[in-house]
């Protein structure tokens, strides 16, 4: 099921995430392979707190997570949808996320696991601009 047809709730107009150009790569060449592809912040686990690729609707969205953004990526026919649990989203409500890629091992449950890579999110804090936009100001 795509998660297109999950109940999710939408941060408004600022942009929450982006991918660096090496991330971005990847994942047009994760979707070349495997379709569209969705992403959701990992709270912990066996998988750390990374940001998990999964072919589109593969991970079951529910009403307890939140749809941070449908990020444009260059060469990706689709925005990638990127979620978080609505817990997580407390802690991090004030945080910028940029999705990265690096050397290493990461989950054997994301996309990327047989690269090699890893993705990784890298963190700012919003400015006040981006805080009133959100409405946490």
């Amino acid at each position: 099921m795509s998660t297109e047809s999950k109940v999710a709730k939408a941060v408004n107009d600022v942009d929450c995430v982006a991918f660096t150009d090496a991330a971005a790569q990847l994942v047009t060449k994760l979707v070349d392979r495997n379709g569209p592809v969705m992403f959701h912040q990992s709270g912990g686990c066996c998988d750390g707190s990374a940001p998990m690729c999964y072919p589109d609707g593969d991970f079951i969205i529910g009403d307890v997570d939140v749809l941070l953004q449908r990020v444009e990526i260059d060469g990706v026919d689709e925005p990638v949808p990127f979620y978080m649990s609505s817990s997580q989203y407390e802690y991090w409500k004030h945080t910028h996320l940029t999705v990265d890629v690096v050397p290493g091992r990461g989950s054997g449950f994301s996309l990327e696991a047989p690269e090699g890579v890893r993705f990784l999110i890298r963190s700012r804090m919003f400015d006040e601009d981006e805080l009133r936009g959100l409405g946490l100001l």
